[in-house]
């Protein structure tokens, strides 16, 4: 099974209506992508803009909330998925006291959204 590759922040994008449903219920258990998959599909600042892009293009209501990989332990698995590259997968519902910060993915030009300054 690969290791972590670093401990930097790990995100997932979705609905804003779905993770404020998961701020009340303490948790959120995964997209319809995820639940099918039996995983909540993550990404790192290197590969979250190509997810927006492949997955999410000219949706609005998104948000991209920031994760801090070390509050996930041994559910966090980081397995190869598009182009081989390892990507993290949370088996298990992402709590919402693992989150570091939540953004607005507002949408610029070409449908492509607009991600908050700093991130690599």
């Amino acid at each position: 099974m690969p290791g972590q590759p670093h401990h930097d922040l790990i995100y997932k994008i979705c609905p804003r209506s779905a993770w404020r449903s998961a701020v009340e219920q303490g948790s959120y258990a995964g997209s319809a992508d995820d639940l099918r998959d039996g995983f909540i599909h993550l990404s790192t600042a290197a590969q979250v803009r190509a997810t927006a892009a492949k997955y999410f293009t000219g949706i609005t209501g998104l948000v991209l909330v920031a994760v801090d990989p070390a509050a996930l332990g041994e559910h966090l698995k980081w397995e190869p998925a598009r182009g081989g590259q390892l990507f993290p997968h949370l088996y298990g519902n992402l709590p919402v006291a693992a989150s570091v910060w939540v953004a607005d993915l507002g949408l610029g030009a070409a449908g492509a959204h607009v991600f908050p300054e700093g991130l690599a």
